[in-house]
């Protein structure tokens, strides 16, 4: 139990610092740092899927799907925002067949 207390404290602390960090950066550098985002949260779902995988207490299992989940829906989602934004920077005609505006 006290592991699990201890764990959750570095969570709430990490997320904290996280916040704190990704509020400063401007809105040009977004677009960048998803890119290295993405493949910290890929890194992220190994790790979770090996923690769900060896878990024997069901705690732990679900913690560790639930932990594969979000870290594979921040992957999803960055590169879904990353590909549209590198899509307002294309030129001709984009997957809709329609011109970007300019």
């Amino acid at each position: 139990m006290a592991e699990l207390l201890f764990a959750l404290n570095i969570f709430i602390l990490a997320t904290f610092v996280g916040l704190e960090v990704i509020s400063k950066v401007p809105r040009l550098l977004h677009t960048p740092l998803m890119s290295g985002s993405n493949a910290i949260s890929g890194i992220s779902v190994i790790g979770a899927i090996l923690i769900a995988g060896e878990a024997g207490d069901p705690l732990r299992t679900i913690l560790g799907v639930l932990a594969v989940t979000l870290a594979m829906v921040n992957v999803v989602g960055g590169f879904m925002v990353t590909d549209r934004m590198l899509e307002m920077f294309r030129q001709g005609p984009g997957r809709d067949g329609k011109r970007p505006p300019a």
